[in-house]
């Protein structure tokens, strides 16, 4: 028996199956969803266990994602930190980046930092960046340093030397005095957080780790505690942003590789479910309360990116973190997103959110601002009766009172107004999956549409026509698929190395030796959680650039013992232009990167085909009602139970398709099947 569960910015989801070892087929599906707890979070998780009376004595593998690590940086409620620098570098953390999203760009400003100057402070010690000791580590302040700290109620102290990505002697001697003198106060040094270059980033990645470590330390030993009393006895493995599970101790240990946790578990998911029904080119969207989050997977595979930026928009600069994430694209726009008119009356939807308290106005827990959920409700796009799994009926007379500053200001109708509504979400989350497909040299028409997440299936047919995308799939269980996708996740670490060097023949034995010290580095970090060296498999990636190039493309290696300069050559050459329409062929190559990813795959369920009992389309017929579908109209339309829907059947547009924790909006001139693992497939009939 096995257990996931994700907690998002509105609800915490839950997902528990039962599988057959022998033939490793899920025999029995629970799905479980409560509202968010912001501030004890562990608390939304006990309550979707409760709410199924989860007995965690039979469970013997629980995985959990967690929103806490991106939450504390957005609202600012991480420890006090304090960062200790290389003499000479104190500001580099404030001067950051000059660059500016375009030229005339001058409404654009730098955050302030999340370390204040009277809490940087410098030690004495130099290393250059070939690795070489030029002014060896004086320690003979450090003492006072970090008594000032204290008295400064300073919870967690980021350590941030320069080139220490390429020799960390001094941070490890600096870092461990700390620790035995100061056992009560967090300590992280940048090389435990990456091994990359670039100052800036790597200062800016050590000290949101550093910030995080106090509470995200204190949450998850709160939830390892309460699992244990409800009779939870194995590890608990936590979702890291990389699409990979590992244990709570190496989270611990480096927190801000949660800082996409929740969203990377269901575009794994999602590449789970495209292997199984064949398809592995797929755009994967997942709407949220708060958020919706788009990626690209090709050949089966999602892109990793090893930098990622937090509050970055067009007018702020954000926060870079150097550490292994699937690339996301993330926008304010979900069920709870509240609609408003901007200075010049042009409405806007989002990124504001109701979250989970109050919540939508149509919850009618006090809510006053009119949501893209309560605009889902005017329409008649969620059945009365199936909202919220049946928990709640819509407080209509709340919806009426938020929607009417904007009906006046607009001289609408609440029924327009909820078009626009959905019409500008849609198309904020129409510019997001263009993000992610045309504008990285993609075209959509050559990927299937997954859509997940309690918002996705209400949307996925208007996005999929707008962007010509010929299919969209909605996964059983769509609104908790996050959850899911962490069941079907393996154990994974990434290692990344800076090492500049051209890509040539005669490097191929450096490059190889490089590789050989992260393998031994991953093989001792799983023999500590009790894997063996022969559990563990590895994927070797380059980052590589054209000389004078200031950044690079990340290209996998197919193998190390059988290195050939002509298939890497051009592999980088055809990626290069693939990615920004050139290549430079008669260019010299520059290796930047190292990347090995170590994986050790865990036994886990496959996705079950559904058997069909015979039952007919009406059987699954719960009403029929008006909807209100926009540009198409409004029409006459049968509301089905998806749970009752069975394999190979096929039925035509307008229809609305109910289930627990979400609704699947299927328009006029559309129509969709059921395939044989129970995903309803629609498409456009021709």
């Amino acid at each position: 028996m096995r257990v996931a569960t994700d907690i998002g910015g509105t609800f915490t989801d839950l997902v528990f199956f039962e599988y057959d070892k022998k033939n490793k087929e899920v025999t029995n599906v629970k799905v479980s969803k409560s509202s968010t707890t912001p501030g004890e979070y562990e608390k939304g998780i006990l309550n979707t266990i409760k709410k199924i009376d989860l007995d965690l004595n039979t469970i013997e593998f629980f995985a959990h994602g967690t929103t806490v690590v991106i939450n504390a940086i957005t609202e600012r409620k991480g420890a006090k930190t304090a960062l200790i620098t290389t003499e000479g570098f104190r500001d580099v953390l404030e001067i950051a980046r000059g660059t500016r999203p375009d030229l005339y760009n001058f409404n654009f400003k730098k955050e302030a930092p999340f370390v204040a100057r009277y809490l940087r402070h410098e030690v004495k010690e130099r290393i250059n960046y070939l690795g070489e000791i030029i002014t060896p580590l004086d320690t003979r302040n450090v003492d006072e340093m970090v008594k000032y700290f204290i008295s400064e109620n300073v919870e967690s102290i980021a350590i941030c030397l320069l080139h220490a990505y390429k020799n960390p002697i001094h941070e490890k001697q600096l870092g461990e005095l700390i620790k035995q003198n100061y056992p009560n106060i967090e300590v992280i040094t940048s090389h435990e957080v990456s091994r990359e270059w670039r100052e800036y980033e790597r200062t800016s990645s050590t000290v949101l780790s550093a910030y995080v470590k106090p509470i995200a330390t204190k949450y998850l030993n709160n939830l390892t505690d309460n699992l244990r009393k409800l009779g939870y006895k194995n590890n608990l493995y936590i979702m890291q942003s990389n699409g990979g599970i590992t244990t709570v101790e190496d989270v611990k240990a480096n927190p801000i590789t949660l800082i996409e946790s929740g969203p990377a578990s269901g575009m794994l998911g999602a590449v789970v479910l495209g292997r199984t029904i064949g398809k592995e080119n797929l755009i994967v969207l997942d709407i949220g309360g708060t958020t919706a989050k788009c990626t690209l997977i090709e050949n089966g595979t999602p892109k990793i990116v090893t930098t990622y930026n937090i509050e970055k928009t067009k007018t702020q600069a954000g926060f870079p973190i150097l550490t292994p994430v699937i690339d996301i694209v993330e926008i304010g726009n979900g069920g709870g997103s509240i609609a408003w008119l901007d200075d010049g009356g042009k409405m806007r939807v989002g990124p504001k959110s109701a979250g989970a308290n109050p919540g939508p106005s149509s919850y009618g827990k006090g809510g006053i601002n009119f949501t893209t959920t309560d605009a889902n409700v005017v329409c008649n796009r969620i059945h009365k009766d199936y909202f919220l799994g049946g928990e709640l009926i819509p407080d209509f007379k709340s919806i009426e009172k938020a929607a009417r500053p904007l009906c006046k200001e607009l001289d609408m109708t609440i029924e327009e107004v909820a078009r626009g509504v959905i019409r500008v979400a849609n198309s904020n989350m129409v510019n997001a999956l263009k993000s992610v497909s045309v504008n990285k040299g993609y075209d959509p028409r050559d990927f299937t549409l997954v859509v997940i997440g309690g918002g996705g299936p209400m949307h996925g047919a208007y996005l999929a026509e707008e962007l010509q995308i010929p299919e969209v799939i909605i996964p059983l269980n769509a609104g908790v698929f996050s959850a899911f996708g962490m069941l079907m996740s393996d154990l994974r670490r990434d290692y990344i190395r800076t090492d500049v060097m051209d890509l040539n023949a005669d490097n191929f034995s450096t490059l190889k030796n490089v590789f050989q010290e992260m393998k031994d580095e991953a093989v001792e970090a799983y023999r500590r959680d009790l894997y063996e060296k022969e559990d563990v498999a590895f994927e070797y990636y380059l980052d590589l650039r054209y000389d004078g190039q200031e950044h690079s493309v990340k290209l996998k290696l197919t193998d190390l013992s059988n290195l050939q300069m002509d298939f890497i050559e051009k592999a980088f050459n055809d990626l290069h232009k693939k990615r920004y329409a050139f290549s430079l062929t008669d260019t010299k190559i520059e290796i930047v990167n190292y990347h090995l990813v170590a994986e050790v795959i865990v036994n886990k369920p496959v996705i079950a085909k559904v058997i069909a009992k015979g039952k007919n389309v009406e059987d699954a017929l719960i009403s029929i009602e008006n909807v209100d579908f926009d540009v198409y109209g409004i029409h006459k339309s049968n509301f089905y139970d998806r749970e009752k829907l069975e394999p190979e059947m096929t039925i035509q547009g307008p229809a609305i398709v109910v289930e627990p924790s979400t609704s699947t909006v299927v328009p006029p001139k559309h129509q969709f099947i059921i395939d044989e693992y129970a995903n309803i497939i629609i498409s456009k009939i021709k």
